[in-house]
């Protein structure tokens, strides 16, 4: 076994939540495009590149709420609420995964980033797959837990590898899923669903030129190493992680993880020995993020996500960006508190070709 992390590499969230108070700021800003807007959630000061994110079918940007704090060395994080989910108003007329890419590329073009990492989860792979392989100027794309696999491309044997990878997710990803899709509903969720299904990400794989980072759970039953690898032989450069103990969720509940792969990837630390092998990499010091909370954070916690669900039904971008600064800031303080150092280690092995498919 390897160690592929070291010392040196920042973490901005460890830094933040060191702080003697904790001070963030998320700003919510709308994109027009289409007859309808993105919403986009911003933390972070403007640097050199930014980290833009696109979350997966009829999920919220909250999704990236762990995430985002750990990715913004070397700029702001951006993440979206597509239209149609997280309360932001519907396409009008017929959706594909192409339109929704025209979406993010509006939002490139609005907010005047050059070269950001995109960032895909789920459904998000698709997307920013789509557009990077529009965008020979994107350098850096990091998918994770790419859909959908081509050998299982029905809605049965999606749902079915969908409800197997849940029971390996932690309860505060199903919450999260539960109020998503209940601001999405089932019309717009059953009329986006077949369009994922359908959508040939190996076909436009071949097209993208960035560097590909390519990230799934350990317990991803949608997600099988078999379907990562070969997507993976389909692009130009791509490197592969599984992070241990991982779901379908794998960038909430093991978020700095994730989060380090996708730094590391983005500076060039990471070392590549081909798509064949599939290196492991875990990291527990999420798992007792939660649990270091004080009872003054837990209810911090609490209250501003119903706030935040409160603003996204009724739209309002203001509550938005207090709910989500209130709960940044009381997951930073959480972590103020002392961590075992055992508990932040990364281990890394590799998973040999004719290893039996996981999940």
């Amino acid at each position: 076994m390897d160690d592929e992390r070291t010392d040196a590499t920042p973490d901005p969230a460890k830094r933040l939540g060191e702080a003697e108070n904790a001070d963030v700021t998320v700003e919510v800003d709308r994109v027009a495009v289409d007859g309808t807007y993105v919403r986009v959630s911003s933390v972070g000061e403007p640097g050199d590149r930014a980290f833009l994110l696109v979350a997966g079918l009829g999920i919220a940007a909250t999704y990236y709420e762990r995430l985002a704090p750990h990715l913004n060395e070397n700029g702001p994080v951006h993440a979206l609420d597509l239209p149609g989910f997280a309360g932001v108003p519907r396409f009008r007329g017929k959706v594909s995964i192409e339109r929704y890419a025209d979406a993010v590329e509006k939002v490139i073009d609005d907010l005047r980033l050059v070269d950001p990492v995109l960032v895909g989860h789920s459904m998000g792979t698709q997307v920013v797959t789509e557009v990077a392989a529009r965008r020979p100027d994107i350098s850096d794309l990091v998918l994770i837990s790419p859909v959908v696999d081509s050998h299982a491309r029905t809605v049965r044997q999606s749902a079915f590898r969908f409800l197997r990878s849940t029971l390996h997710e932690p309860a505060a990803v199903r919450w999260h899923g539960i109020t998503a899709y209940a601001l999405c509903g089932w019309h717009w969720f059953s009329k986006v669903l077949p369009r994922m299904i359908a959508f040939p990400i190996e076909e436009r794989a071949a097209h993208v030129q960035a560097r590909t980072l390519i990230v799934r759970g350990e317990h991803d039953a949608m997600v099988p190493r078999d379907w990562v690898r070969r997507l993976a032989r389909v692009f130009p450069y791509a490197v592969l992680r599984e992070v241990v103990d991982g779901a379908h969720s794998v960038m909430h509940a093991q978020a700095d993880a994730v989060a380090r792969l996708a730094v590391d990837h983005v500076a060039g630390r990471l070392p590549d020995r081909g798509v064949s092998s599939l290196q492991r990499v875990r990291d527990d010091s999420t798992a007792s993020d939660l649990s270091r909370l004080g009872p003054r954070e837990a209810w911090m916690l609490v209250k501003s996500r119903f706030v935040e669900l409160l603003g996204m039904a009724k739209n309002d971008d203001e509550t938005l960006e207090a709910a989500k600064s209130a709960h940044a800031v009381a997951m930073a303080d959480g972590d103020d508190l002392p961590v075992d150092p055992a508990d932040r280690r990364e281990i890394v092995d590799e998973v040999a070709p004719e290893t039996r498919e996981a999940g």
